[in-house]
């Protein structure tokens, strides 16, 4: 290997367009840029969503709707779910942190009981919130309704 061998390892360079350097290089005069304009001119930069002048689509669309930024949303869970989970775990006190491990809810959300189905067995539930129904249906099979 000598001196005049050595070369770059090949895909490690890039032929670079080095514009606005007179007419010799190829590149000069209009810099690539084509003729006058906005988009040759030195600063421009394109507004997100700009169509050219036509009206953009986010403009275009009406505006609708309300979203309310308290809201809480709820992880629903009704009583026919829970007779399940009863009758495969034997289980007879419900919390939080069971319907968790039995992937019906997650840690961060809040759980509320509804009424669909029916309690056969009187399983005490502690739960964040409860639908009338549902607190009636419980208490009805002889469990308790806790809420959190």
């Amino acid at each position: 290997m000598n001196l005049n061998n050595l070369k770059p390892a090949s895909g490690s360079t890039h032929s670079q367009k080095r514009i606005g350097r007179g007419q010799g290089s190829g590149y000069g005069g209009t810099s690539t840029k084509g003729h006058k304009g906005q988009k040759s001119r030195a600063g421009y930069s394109q507004k997100i969503g700009f169509e050219g002048g036509q009206m953009p689509l986010q403009r275009r669309l009406p505006k609708f709707g309300f979203n309310n930024v308290n809201r809480k949303e709820y992880r629903g869970i009704n009583l026919d779910t829970i007779q399940l989970l009863a009758d495969a775990k034997n289980i007879t006190e419900i919390t939080k942190d069971i319907l968790v491990e039995n992937g019906l809810a997650k840690k961060s959300e809040i759980v509320k009981i509804m009424g669909r189905g029916e309690l056969k067995t009187g399983v005490s539930i502690s739960a964040d919130k409860f639908t009338k129904s549902a607190e009636e249906a419980i208490s009805k099979a002889g469990g308790k309704a806790i809420t959190l």
